[in-house]
């Protein structure tokens, strides 16, 4: 049996095939982007997180620093 496709089906099975590539590609660049958007937002929430402890650390050192000067003013004043 030889059954020959028309020129018609060979188009269509061209498009049809395009489309599926296209639309597995653009699939693949959608999860490329998602991910580096999520990995950008995670490092971004990192560096935030680390000031905010370096800031607080700081505070921290600036009070007992203050704390420690105080009593060592108490004690020379004495």
């Amino acid at each position: 049996m030889n059954e020959q496709l028309s020129k018609t089906e060979i188009g269509k099975d061209a498009l049809q095939e395009s489309v599926e590539a296209l639309a597995t590609t653009v699939g693949e660049v959608a999860t490329i982007i998602t991910t580096a958007v999520k990995d950008v937002a995670s490092a971004i929430g990192g560096l935030a997180t680390e000031v905010f402890e370096i800031g607080d650390t700081a505070r921290r050192a600036a009070r007992a620093g203050s704390d420690t000067a105080t009593a060592e003013d108490a004690d020379i004043a004495e």
